[in-house]
């Protein structure tokens, strides 16, 4: 085959084609929670599609792909029914259907069969992609939080916070889903998809009134008041109301 055919053959499987496949997204939260969204492919290639889902990917987060691809866009497991890869979210962006429902636009890069290995110890972990490997899917690293993002497009950089001190209630839920607590706090920062609230409820995972969200971390601040870092993970912030 020639240099020309290859390179042709390698064009069709980057180009992206409209194929409304039905798919399963799996989202870990932590080692022990995850989950699940059927949906249906906006547009894929062999090395990445888009679609949409319910609730918010952090970028730079992994989620599995489960779907019956097209054995011409699979880099492996051409004879199974149902083809798994691993993708990194390269955007999400909130988008409204003509019924008022709030959806989110998920763009993804397939990364291959595996999750890195450090993966499984802390789901939570955000990577960034450093290079395409040579049969083209793309290697990942873990995310450097500090790196500069001025550079990137607005819809591909990780959430800016704000520090507004905005008022919240946190009720803390026990394993079966019952309220243990209430406190009325308010917000240190705050970005579309997390804050840092002020808090001296001894929590594991917290959840507030409207957004459901899980704990990242606490920490005592220089003031000697504690800090909760909430990640959200069902919707996003309503930042619009308040910036």
């Amino acid at each position: 085959m020639s240099t020309d055919a290859v390179s042709e053959k390698e064009n069709r499987r980057i180009q992206r084609v409209a194929l409304p496949l039905p798919t399963r997204i799996e989202v870990k939260v932590d080692q022990t929670v995850s989950w699940t969204e059927i949906t249906r492919l906006g547009d894929v290639s062999a090395y990445g599609a888009g679609f949409q889902l319910k609730r918010p990917v952090k970028r730079g987060r992994l989620l599995l792909v489960t779907t019956p691809m097209p054995r011409q866009l699979r880099c492996y497991d051409h004879n199974e029914p149902q083809y798994k890869i691993w993708g990194i979210v390269r955007r999400c962006l909130p988008v409204r259907t003509l019924a008022g429902e709030e959806l989110y636009v998920i763009g993804a890069a397939f990364i291959g069969r595996n999750a890195p290995a450090d993966y499984f110890q802390n789901p939570a972990k955000l990577y960034e992609i450093s290079h395409r490997e040579t049969h083209g899917l793309w290697h990942v690293v873990e995310a450097q939080l500090d790196a500069d993002q001025e550079g990137l497009p607005r819809d591909t950089r990780r959430q800016t916070r704000f520090f507004i001190p905005e008022t919240i209630t946190i009720e803390p839920l026990d394993d079966n889903g019952n309220i243990t607590g209430s406190e009325t706090s308010v917000t240190e920062n705050l970005s579309l998809g997390g804050a840092s609230v002020f808090t001296s409820l001894p929590v594991k995972h917290g959840y507030g009134v409207t957004l459901i969200s899980i704990v990242r971390g606490k920490r005592l601040g220089p003031d000697g008041l504690p800090r909760l870092h909430l990640e959200f993970i069902d919707k996003f912030f309503p930042l619009e109301g308040i910036e």
